[in-house]
């Protein structure tokens, strides 16, 4: 959420209370979420599901990234014996959530960050511990938590450079926020200092979570149909683009396509719901395109392979051995590199990788990725790393050890953690022990 909010939301809660608050939170909550959520599941923001007995550890993951990466961390946490309520705010990330944890956690689509929606599930939950997976920024939320003493931690916490140009700005209201925090374990050297400019207190550093998480899955059979589909024919991917990447990602197959007989490019949207528009700009480009979410079969003829699907990003990344990683070239902040370098895919990518400056850092000292300056630089290095097999599996072999190197960070993680899960671990056990 946006700082300007964030401030409008405590004033209004430490001046007028409840009264006033409503006119603030339902927008907020509503921005947060329009788009995002499973509409039979929405009553789950203001009542949640029965609450089982013993110690509850409340995990907040936002959307597909951040649930991926916590889950690691709530396995650990329930091989403990402890029960976890697991909350996300879109329809994607909680069906990440059923496919990797299932009935182990108790799923259910965060509360509105309004006093009585929190309330309400605060007091239903009693959780005796609350996890915020990276940059999650709730007021009310926040400062409920803290009024009941819940301990609340904030972990594989990172802060933009836009972000923390904003509370800089405002550093009164983060230091009113982040005083609730009882610990903040950060992804980075510079996501941790930048946490305590703004009064966070302690600060530890774990390195990137999202690192000890396995490779994205891959339904088996599928991948085998579209790799008898594509042969033996070149291929390249352009994923998590962003507006106007795809663009770029057509015309780089149209400058190479003569090159390299046969070329196909995958082209996966961030946002797979642009997919109808993306189809028809890329055809009227005179590129013929196949559509993974029709079903549509790749042909000798087809230009581009839409992957206009959702959790199936295993699938694309294990069908070439180079990756463009979009929101770098014409959008700012860059997209997670780790996936595909963990599945041995050499990593292009824009300039414009803020929110991943470490782990890009990493892969590129090790010569995991390259970053590029525009259009005519990326069909540059596609069709060298087309042309080059020693150097492309060069480049793919650095990523993977890349990403070996990094890891860790979950046990770093539960070691900041442990304070806090140990004495629910004995509570639960004592708990089990009387039940029998």
């Amino acid at each position: 959420m946006s700082e300007r909010w964030a401030r409008a939301a405590l004033r209004a809660y430490r001046y007028a209370g409840a009264a006033a608050y409503p006119l603030i939170g339902p927008y907020v909550a509503w921005r947060a979420s329009r788009g995002k959520e499973d509409r039979v599941r929405r009553r789950e923001r203001y009542a949640g599901r029965p609450r089982p007995e013993g110690p509850v550890i409340w995990i907040h993951a936002a959307s597909v990234g951040e649930t991926i990466a916590v889950v690691p961390l709530v396995e650990c946490i329930l091989d403990y014996g402890v029960n976890v309520v697991l909350t996300t705010g879109t329809v994607t990330s909680a069906k990440v959530a059923d496919e990797r944890l299932g009935s182990r956690i108790i799923h259910q689509y965060v509360p509105l960050d309004l006093k009585p929606a929190v309330s309400r599930f605060l007091d239903h939950w009693r959780p005796e511990l609350a996890i915020i997976a990276e940059s999650e920024i709730w007021p009310m939320t926040i400062l409920e938590l803290g009024a009941r003493n819940v301990p609340q931690v904030l972990v594989n916490g990172r802060l933009s450079d836009r972000s923390f140009r904003s509370w800089k700005k405002r550093a009164s209201v983060a230091e009113a926020l982040f005083e609730n925090l009882a610990h903040v374990v950060a992804q980075s050297d510079v996501d941790g200092e930048r946490f305590r400019a703004l009064g966070a207190r302690p600060v530890t550093v774990s390195g990137n979570l999202k690192v000890d998480t396995n490779p994205p899955p891959v339904d088996e059979r599928a991948l085998a149909t579209l790799q008898r589909q594509i042969g033996e024919r070149p291929t390249w991917a352009a994923i998590s683009t962003h507006d106007g990447e795809e663009a770029v990602a057509a015309e780089v197959h149209a400058t190479l396509h003569r090159r390299h007989q046969g070329l196909l490019t995958i082209v996966v949207p961030r946002h797979p719901d642009r997919a109808d528009a993306l189809a028809a700009q890329i055809s009227g480009m005179g590129l013929t395109v196949a559509r993974r979410s029709k079903g549509d079969r790749i042909t000798p003829d087809t230009d581009i392979l839409l992957g206009d699907t959702i959790g199936e990003m295993g699938l694309y990344l294990r069908l070439t051995e180079i990756a463009f990683v979009g929101r770098s070239l014409t959008s700012e902040g860059g997209q997670n590199p780790l996936e595909p370098a963990m599945l041995d895919t050499a990593v292009l990518a824009g300039r414009n990788v803020q929110n991943f400056r470490e782990a890009y850092q990493r892969l590129l000292d090790r010569g995991g990725a390259k970053l590029v300056r525009d259009r005519d630089m990326l069909a540059g290095a596609v069709n060298f790393l087309l042309t080059n097999e020693a150097a492309r599996h060069e480049m793919m072999a650095a990523g993977a050890a890349t990403v070996d190197e990094m890891r860790g960070a979950l046990q770093r993680t539960l070691k900041s953690l442990e304070p806090y899960i140990q004495p629910l671990v004995v509570k639960a056990r004592l708990k089990g022990a009387n039940g029998r």
